[in-house]
């Protein structure tokens, strides 16, 4: 009789946690609705309370925590460097980062958010660990072009500051050539340290991604600032030199030739083109 009892409370226990977890479930579903509602409406910060609310009903909603990742990135100014900004930023990275976290995550939101990571870090100029998310996209989907193009584009605009910071110090502008005397040759030799192995990994990125989308204009843009910059670190090596320019030129070719070639076929898909109407018998 007592173990009937003991039987019927423990039942009775489970059915309240059971009704109490589905019914949290629901609230967090409600709180995240609410939540996209605001963020559609352009209240970011009344949106995140909403968000914030939902994942703690339900931990495991993994679509919550994208939202308030992506809310929180809204708040972010990039370039604005206040307490109030970076700490959006942050907030926003931490959001992220529980979704990739976070147990059985779809690989389609654990790319959102390690590419959401990657801009972050990349708009606060922080190469290096944007540079780190990237790669973790192209870990997980070899065929993400957009993330080989970013590696590319990181890596000119970590090269092209590193080698204006070393050619300011002896009165060079970024694409100054070096003269024959000792300083800018050490100057130089500082650049190629620090950049020749940066420029070859961004190379090979848009190289990909151009394998992978062989008409992406934007990537064969950046080809011809990375050979610009690798110019920059052939050290003694005039013919080097002039090939890599000659390579940025080729690029720059490139790149004006599909854009061309894309607006014409835009234009042409705007008025229909021309449909020439097969002859019929008595015009053979």
């Amino acid at each position: 009789m007592e173990k009937r009892v003991r039987v019927a409370a423990l039942l009775a226990v489970l059915a309240l946690l059971i009704g109490s977890v589905g019914c949290d479930k629901i609230k967090a579903r409600d709180q995240l609705n609410k939540g996209v509602q605001s963020y559609k409406n352009g209240k970011y910060e009344e949106a995140i309370e909403h968000f914030k609310n939902s994942v703690t009903l339900d931990p495991s909603l993994v679509t919550a925590r994208l939202y308030l990742g992506t809310a929180y990135m809204q708040l972010y100014v990039p370039g604005a460097d206040t307490d109030e900004n970076n700490r959006a930023a942050k907030q926003a990275i931490e959001a992220f980062q529980s979704v990739l976290d976070a147990e059985k995550t779809p690989p389609e939101a654990k790319s959102h958010a390690l590419k959401s990571i990657a801009s972050l870090y990349y708009n606060m100029k922080d190469f290096d660990k944007s540079r780190e998310y990237y790669l973790k996209v192209t870990q997980l989907d070899a065929n993400d072009a957009e993330s080989d193009y970013m590696l590319g584009v990181i890596a000119w605009a970590d090269t092209y500051k590193t080698a204006a910071d070393i050619k300011a110090k002896v009165g060079l502008k970024v694409d100054d050539p070096y003269v024959k005397d000792k300083e800018h040759q050490k100057a130089c030799e500082d650049v190629r340290a620090a950049n020749a192995d940066k420029i070859a990994s961004g190379l090979a990125a848009l190289d990909k991604a151009l394998q992978i989308k062989p008409e992406y204009e934007d990537a064969m843009a950046y080809e011809n600032l990375l050979y610009r910059r690798k110019a920059d670190v052939e050290c003694g090596n005039p013919d080097a030199r002039t090939a890599d320019l000659k390579a940025a030129d080729d690029w720059t070719a490139k790149t004006l030739a599909m854009r061309q070639a894309k607006a014409e076929r835009q234009a042409q898909q705007g008025t229909g083109g021309i449909t020439l109407d097969k002859p019929k018998d008595d015009d053979k």
